[in-house]
């Protein structure tokens, strides 16, 4: 596949819109290729873990969890390629990988064919997603955020996490239909691997929709690191040596946002599945999916939101209402019983993270100048979930084995409030950022060529 030698000019409305969509559409379907696994979790357990395991659940949440191990890997070698050969190549390969990991799990043979090699196979394929997704993250957050008009970056860009969260949409969905239609035995024999398949099949199409996205590197951007006028880009020494500060600034964005995400949007409802079991799994299934369908329309109006009041606002708003509603949420919500109650719980948390999730990918990409961007985005991003968002779900259920929830729920409001620090005192609601800069840059450089000599 050749990349684009497009110049990136000064974006119209338009162009942004084609590009935010044809972008985000690759992150709908590898994340829901990422959360097909935990909604899917509760069925295919028992084809990797043998019945008499009585820590199986901590297993296969573990192994979630490890798969965010390879984040880093996936952010360093995806942004690397993304700030020298461009953002759209690389966006094409991790959709791809992605898609080759779902086929594997969809046909993965079980424990019960080959013993432990399962699970091997298993942890396999999500290492390989891990290191897929590591690298979306971080290049579409940049790209989006890149080809957005500076005037409606909020908005624009929040469709990168609308796109998130629909993946974890489509998953509940696709549960949804399946428990309509199928058996509880058929969901655990065959069912979830139908789902992993869907996967794989959406990723086809969406190779096919990237090749024919724009290029938001510029073609002398691209030229000079072809010819090593631009050793610097994608660079790690680059990166730690000139470009600690803002890479700091990323991981402690993203920490307090994303053991939020994945307590509030994980296992927030995993823990409305477990209380709404039995004859009232389709109830809790119903609830989840509208509570996350609202998720997803709320990323808009907080990056439209932003485009007024500013980033920082948002990002102050989040932390106030993560340090206050944590509690509650995770106390409340498991001995709730009535499904209005459940859902308006889980949306109120959804209101409350919509400060971060709308607009963290522009907060981060405006941080770094271009031949660093996808790297730092994605590398300081990775860092932060590694530790923070990918491990909460484990230590949640961990936690909830040890009757030692009230532990878990102290250290996610400790992590909100270090990150509410950040917003607070390092970050600037207006003002110059490389964004903009770059974006009148451009604009002066198409207006010069126009102009003539």
């Amino acid at each position: 596949m050749s990349v684009s030698t497009t110049t990136a000019t000064s974006p119209t409305i338009r162009r942004s819109i084609s590009n935010t969509l044809k972008g985000s559409a690759g992150n709908l379907v590898e994340w829901y290729d990422v959360y097909v696994y935990s909604v899917f979790l509760s069925f295919f357990e028992s084809q990797f873990f043998s019945a008499d395991e009585q820590n199986s659940t901590v297993y296969i949440w573990a192994i979630f969890a490890v798969t965010f191990l390879m984040r880093p890997i996936g952010s360093w070698y995806f942004g690397r390629f993304a700030d020298r050969h461009g953002r759209r190549l690389a966006l094409a390969t991790s959709v791809s990988l992605m898609a080759a990991c779902s086929m594997l799990i969809a046909l993965a043979p079980t424990a019960e064919m080959i013993g432990g090699w399962a699970v091997v196979i298993l942890v396999f394929a999500r290492l390989v997603q891990g290191f897929a997704t590591g690298g979306e993250y971080g290049t579409s957050a940049t790209y989006m955020s890149e080809t957005a008009i500076s005037s409606r970056r909020g908005f624009l860009s929040s469709f990168h996490y609308v796109t998130l969260v629909g993946g974890h949409v489509l998953a509940q969905l696709t549960l949804l239909v399946m428990m309509l239609t199928l058996t509880e035995e058929q969901i655990t024999q065959w069912g979830w691997r139908l789902a992993f398949a869907i996967g794989g099949v959406g990723a086809l199409v969406v190779l096919w929709l990237r090749r024919t996205m724009d290029e938001s590197l510029g073609a002398d951007t691209l030229a000079a690191v072809r010819s090593g006028q631009s050793a610097e880009a994608g660079s790690m020494r680059e990166l730690f040596a000139h470009q600690w500060r803002p890479l700091l600034l990323c991981f402690f964005v993203t920490a307090g946002g994303t053991v939020a995400f994945y307590t509030y949007s994980v296992t927030g409802p995993g823990i409305v599945k477990s209380a709404f079991s039995g004859g009232d799994a389709i109830a809790g299934t119903v609830i989840n999916l509208i509570a996350l369908t609202i998720l997803m329309l709320l990323q808009p109006v907080g990056g439209w939101l932003s485009d007024i009041v500013g980033r920082k606002t948002l990002l102050v708003f989040f932390g106030i209402g993560g340090v206050l509603y944590t509690w509650f949420l995770l106390t409340a919500l498991p001995q709730q019983r009535n499904p209005i109650v459940a859902f308006t719980i889980l949306v109120v948390g959804f209101v409350i993270l919509t400060g971060y999730t709308s607009i963290n990918a522009a907060v981060k990409a405006q941080l770094f100048p271009t031949h660093i961007r996808a790297l730092g985005v994605g590398f300081g991003y990775a860092l932060a979930n590694s530790v923070f968002g990918g491990t909460a779900p484990m230590l949640y259920a961990a936690a909830g084995n040890a009757g030692q929830v009230p532990l878990f729920i102290g250290y996610v409001t400790a992590v909100i409030a270090v990150s509410l620090v950040v917003y607070v005192v390092f970050l600037k609601n207006r003002g110059q950022n490389w964004l903009d800069d770059e974006e009148g840059m451009r604009a002066k450089q198409l207006s010069s060529r126009l102009e003539g000599p």
